[in-house]
């Protein structure tokens, strides 16, 4: 059986850009992070602190416990270093694991035949010892087992979110062309919204950024909505402690006096998408919705909060020269209607930002997907001057 008190070397990955916000969650847990790197963070851990994270990361997307690192050459020698693990204490015996592998060796030209070598080991693993063995295959609901090789350095993972912890689990439906929601909060982490003041989210779509906002004020986390993750699926895993973290998550919202979030669209279609997701995440109300085109959304006066887009990039020539138009309104709008506040635009289209036409005061690099984007914010106080579009 698996001890889920021995510490080990754990790997937290995320998307492209999004570790500072990552490594903030994580030290805010009171984690020690030993590294940070371009698509995560190392910590020293126990399989019951991957069971917090789990529940608890809003920018993650996997939360990976070492079980072995070691130098290794070819496919032979990664299996014998796979076999040398104690895998029935790790999986049942009539349980189910898959493998999952980064791999950048010169022996392999295909990461399917490494993922074969260690399902391999496993199995043949257990038949020596127990003379019976679990199944697998390519679902990533039960037991997963990870590996990471690059040149001679090897290591094996237990996964142990399984599906990825990018997907919150409150969107029923994605609605057109939506924020991935580990980046949607990255991105409102990334603003300097107090979480008190008024969040203002024209064109909103499936109101993704509105609802992870919501659920940063009210301290309402991901786990809330997720029943399966690898951890459940290893042995060793403590139903008692789980149910107890889990409660945990629920003790610990807040209710803040005359708090305001306005998220609107043009599309009825939209909004709907909207208050279901909305619904699903418990927020429904503490979000007010609204049909209406963009340049109509009600503003608060001094509210001191912050106003949030994010518009189509244009991802054809006509649509990039209608979009021009949208982005000057959306100048417009900041300047005219949102005195006080501090506006943000995230977009993948440079050019199209030119149009805005407010000075900006930072531009945060972001990706979505694998499009270079930036998170560009603008200070909107009374008198904020129009920039020559010439420029």
């Amino acid at each position: 059986m698996q001890s889920f008190n021995q510490p080990s070397h754990i790997i937290v990955t995320c998307s492209k850009r999004i570790t500072p916000f990552l490594q903030l969650e994580v030290e805010e847990l009171g984690f020690k992070i030993r590294k940070a790197f371009t698509t995560g963070i190392e910590l020293i851990g126990t399989l019951n602190d991957c069971i917090r994270l789990n529940l608890n990361l809003r920018c993650a997307s996997q939360v990976l416990y070492s079980l072995k690192f070691f130098y290794c050459n070819n496919p032979d020698e990664l299996y014998r270093a796979v076999s040398q693990i104690q895998w029935e204490s790790i999986i049942q015996k009539d349980g189910y694991f898959s493998v999952t592998s980064n791999v950048n060796n010169s022996t392999i030209t295909n990461s399917l035949f490494a993922n074969v070598k260690v399902k391999d080991a496993i199995v043949d693993r257990f038949r020596n010892k127990l003379n019976e063995r679990p199944d697998s295959g390519p679902e990533i609901d039960k037991t997963v087992i990870h590996l990471f090789w690059k040149e001679d350095n090897a290591e094996i993972f237990i996964d142990t979110s399984g599906e990825t912890l990018s997907k919150h689990g409150y969107r029923k439906i994605p609605g057109k062309a939506p924020m991935m929601e580990s980046l949607a909060a990255a991105t409102v982490l990334a603003t300097k919204w107090d979480r008190t003041s008024p969040f203002i989210n024209p064109m909103c779509g499936s109101s993704t950024l509105a609802i992870e906002a919501a659920m940063l004020a009210t301290n309402r986390h991901p786990g809330l909505f997720r029943d399966n993750y690898g951890f459940m699926h290893i042995l060793g895993f403590d139903n008692a402690f789980w149910e107890q973290e889990k409660q945990k998550l629920s003790d610990q919202f807040k209710t803040i006096p005359d708090f305001k979030i306005i998220a609107t669209d043009i599309s009825e279609d939209a909004i709907n998408i909207s208050r279901i997701n909305a619904g699903a995440a418990g927020l429904i109300d503490l979000i007010e919705f609204k049909v209406c085109d963009f340049e109509e959304t009600f503003v608060p006066e001094n509210g001191n909060g912050i106003v949030f887009f994010n518009p189509e990039y244009g991802e054809r020539l006509g649509d990039e020269i209608e979009l021009e138009k949208t982005y000057a309104a959306i100048g417009d709008f900041m300047k005219k209607k949102c005195k006080g506040y501090t506006g943000y635009v995230f977009t993948g289209n440079f050019n199209l930002a030119k149009k805005i036409g407010l000075k900006t005061k930072r531009k945060i690099e972001f990706y979505n997907g694998k499009i270079d984007c930036r998170l560009l914010e603008y200070e909107l106080y009374s008198g904020t001057k129009r920039m020559d579009k010439k420029k």
